[in-house]
């Protein structure tokens, strides 16, 4: 495909996205690890809006060589006269560690967006990471709202490379002499992500523009479902002292799953109960049972009527 053109769609999909043309007065903030996929992004974006884009790296301090990626980052923007900024985290990364990791990496682009004066971070999510999240959703028993999967804006985050294949991308940084960075846990089967990446290995071309309209399909299905558990729980959920009340419970079941989600977070704004926990709630306070979720009882009342508060401390000795 012809350069230009991967840079038109660049500059449509981006301001479709944001609504306006980023200027040197409201600048495009990109993340840029040094792969080939935003090695790309931040080819494209220097070249559509010279003069008013900006580029950061985040070094997570898990790997030696990192800082040196970060440094090649740098490089590489000095190059094409992008503004460039390495960003560490200032306490060291533990837990799961591709969930904190990914958790540090966006606290850190917003708060440098946030310095910078920036109006948008972009992200070199694309069309072939669509799919793998997709697959990855499904085999994790996803609902609506994980199925839709990543996101084309998401805050002041925004993914203009959705619509574009990884192909195109990493030719397009060839093409203009970038030399990427190999992350070695993309080549890593401990990672989910890398082993669905395989198993699709040879899988027939997909249109990007149809993936698109099933994420985008299932973004307003999810859209609409907040729509309508907004407006029922300020009829429907009530606050006594010490218990909510979910004052009507015959709805279908993901609005009913939806509704009971809000009720347990207005008692215990810290509770993440999943699919499962909920399902067994449920079958028990159909049976007319008081049932227990974390840290929430929940007793069925008269008229379908469930109240949840907390439970009361276990007693022991």
């Amino acid at each position: 495909m012809p350069a230009q053109s991967l840079i038109d769609r660049f500059r449509a999909g981006t301001e479709r996205l944001t609504g306006a043309r980023p200027d040197p007065d409201r600048r495009l903030g990109l993340a840029v690890s040094g792969g080939p996929d935003s090695l790309a992004l931040l080819a494209l974006a220097a070249e559509a809006y010279p003069g008013a884009v900006a580029a950061a790296t985040v070094d997570h301090g898990l790997r030696p060589e990192a800082a040196d990626e970060a440094r090649h980052v740098a490089a590489i923007c000095r190059r094409l006269d992008v503004p460039h900024t390495i960003l560490a985290p200032e306490e060291p990364i533990g837990g799961n560690i591709q969930s904190a990791a990914r958790a540090a990496r966006y606290a850190l682009l917003e708060a440098w967006r946030e310095d910078e004066g920036l109006g948008w971070i972009a992200t070199a999510h694309h069309a072939d990471d669509q799919l793998e999240t997709i697959l990855m959703r499904l085999m994790r028993g996803s609902g609506v709202d994980g199925l839709s999967a990543i996101r084309p804006v998401n805050g002041a985050v925004i993914r203009p490379l959705l619509g574009m294949r990884k192909a195109e991308l990493v030719a397009h940084a060839a093409a203009r002499g970038l030399e990427a960075m190999a992350d070695p846990s993309n080549a890593d089967p401990a990672f989910d992500r890398v082993r669905v990446r395989e198993a699709l290995h040879g899988f027939p071309d997909f249109d990007p523009e149809r993936l698109a309209r099933s994420t985008g399909a299932l973004l307003e299905t999810s859209a609409a479902l907040g729509w309508m558990v907004e407006r029922e729980a300020r009829e429907q959920i009530a606050a006594s002292d010490g218990y909510v009340e979910l004052r009507r419970t015959d709805y279908p079941q993901e609005l009913l799953r939806r509704l009971a989600l809000v009720a347990i977070g207005r008692v215990d704004p810290a509770a993440l109960p999943q699919g499962p926990a909920l399902d067994r709630l449920f079958e028990r306070l159909r049976q007319g049972r008081k049932a227990s979720i974390g840290r929430i009882l929940v007793e069925p009342l008269a008229a379908g009527i469930w109240r949840f508060s907390l439970a009361p401390p276990r007693r022991t000795g």
